[in-house]
């Protein structure tokens, strides 16, 4: 094993590959409910040419590679469950063309969050991309490798509907280009040229992003966020269904909690407007609330919450309820915004039966064509029974989705198996042979997505 470690250093340096027990002990862990998987070595190379040597040599040595972004998805896709070589690509986070007329920017795919939304701020303050609701660490790549949603998910969709271009470093080392940039010029679209982008969606199990083309969208001087507040689960749908017939917010979500106690058995639907003055913002607030919600405020089916303005972008990981020495992990599924009460009240249900306080919430995604919702199962990571209790409540809820009607969004292994049972055979049949055919020897984060 020597050899390989050897290798590596050759690649990227002796100061970015480990195969030390202490360092190795970090990349072992995310931060859900997964058992440690430990890496046989950890390499951070800086460039695709370096992805792409690391790539051959895990091919010659029959070794697995994992690429590792900001760690931040919870459900244990990027620990290395067959050992290998964890790749950080942390080190790849150049910014590397900013495109204000045609709205685009170009960037390494180690990319934080954060920096993106930094530099836009500082370069283009009227422009701006669909954060997701993770920390600031989490990487432009890792968020499109799981099929990412952001708070631009209302109107415009999941955050890989709003790629111009991949650059991607397949399972046996070829650099390949996907978009206008693979015909040598701009990095503007993803259309109209043959669909062949096989990299959404499969966790890194069919390749690694090493650039990306983001679509980036009109960022307005104020930010408002209004809650819409509910009582009656079953009258959720229709609200969310008049408002985004609107047309007018930038992002809308509803949140149910049983802490803190004012959420408790409470509906809030929070929605997001921005403005370049007050009257538009005035404007957009009056046909939602003055005109479409003016029968609930009515008649005491629903009432103003709360407004607050110059509101920071949401971070939705900090809904969930943190128990001391704890951490949490969460069930996403995509859903029709007609599921929200069965959805809900699953929630309600499986979180009393575990002892966990019940945290559900659900964003829009395009004008009310599906939600993403999400059940979150808080643990305290030195109480082993905390963590055995969410990681039941985990897997019933899976199971729960697809009996619901649901699709799962992000799954991990568990899950994983339990969609690929319920799968259409013809569409199984061309899964397998995509993997086969880009990953012959099956190194590509094995054990996610294993149709071959």
């Amino acid at each position: 094993m020597d050899s390989i470690y050897k290798a590596l250093v050759d690649i990227v340096g002796e100061d970015y590959v480990s195969n030390q027990k202490e360092e190795l002990f970090t990349y072992s862990k995310d931060l859900g409910t997964s058992e440690p998987q430990w890496p046989n070595y950890v390499a951070a190379p800086k460039t695709a040419d370096e992805v792409s040597r690391i790539v051959k040599l895990a091919n010659e040595q029959n070794v697995a590679v994992v690429p590792l972004g900001g760690g931040m998805s919870l459900a244990g896709l990027a620990l290395p469950l067959k050992g290998g070589i964890e790749m950080d690509l942390k080190r790849m986070d150049r910014i590397l063309e900013l495109n204000v007329k045609d709205r685009y920017v170009l960037l390494e795919a180690g990319t934080s969050q954060g920096k993106l939304t930094a530099y836009l701020h500082r370069h283009a303050p009227n422009l701006m991309h669909s954060e997701p609701g993770a920390p600031p660490a989490a990487t432009i790549g890792g968020n499109l490798a799981i099929h990412g949603q952001g708070d631009l998910g209302h109107p415009y969709g999941f955050n890989s509907d709003m790629i111009n271009g991949l650059e991607v470093v397949l399972p046996t080392g070829e650099i390949c280009r996907f978009g206008s940039c693979a015909l040598g010029n701009d990095w503007y679209t993803m259309h109209p040229l043959p669909d062949v982008s096989l990299f959404m969606g499969w966790s890194g199990s069919t390749g690694i992003i090493t650039k990306v083309s983001l679509r980036l969208f009109p960022c307005k001087k104020i930010n408002e966020q209004d809650i819409f507040l509910l009582e009656d689960e079953e009258l959720v749908p229709e609200v969310l269904y008049e408002l985004t017939h609107v047309g007018m917010a930038e992002d809308m979500m509803v949140v149910s909690q049983e802490i803190p106690p004012p959420f408790n058995r409470l509906h809030y639907v929070m929605v997001n407007i921005a403005g370049d003055t007050r009257d538009e913002l005035e404007f957009k607030r009056q046909l939602m609330f003055d005109g479409k919600l003016a029968e609930y405020i009515k008649d005491g089916r629903g009432g103003i919450g709360a407004a607050g303005m110059d509101i920071e972008r949401p971070v939705i990981s900090k809904t969930s309820d943190w128990r001391k020495g704890g951490g949490f992990e969460y069930v996403g599924a995509i859903v029709p915004v007609t599921s929200y009460p069965q959805c809900y009240r699953h929630g309600v249900e499986v979180s009393a039966r575990h002892g966990i306080p019940y945290t559900t919430l659900g964003r829009v995604l395009g004008t009310g064509h599906s939600m993403m919702f999400s059940w979150t199962f808080a643990f305290n990571r030195a109480d082993e029974d905390t963590v055995r209790h969410s990681r039941e409540a985990l897997h019933e809820t899976d199971e729960a989705v697809l009996k619901m009607g649901g699709t799962l969004w992000k799954p991990a292994v568990f899950g994983q198996k339990l969609v690929m049972k319920q799968m259409d055979e013809g569409t199984l049949q061309v899964m397998k042979k995509v993997k086969h055919m880009l990953d012959p020897n099956g190194i590509m984060n094995p054990g996610n997505w294993e149709v071959a």
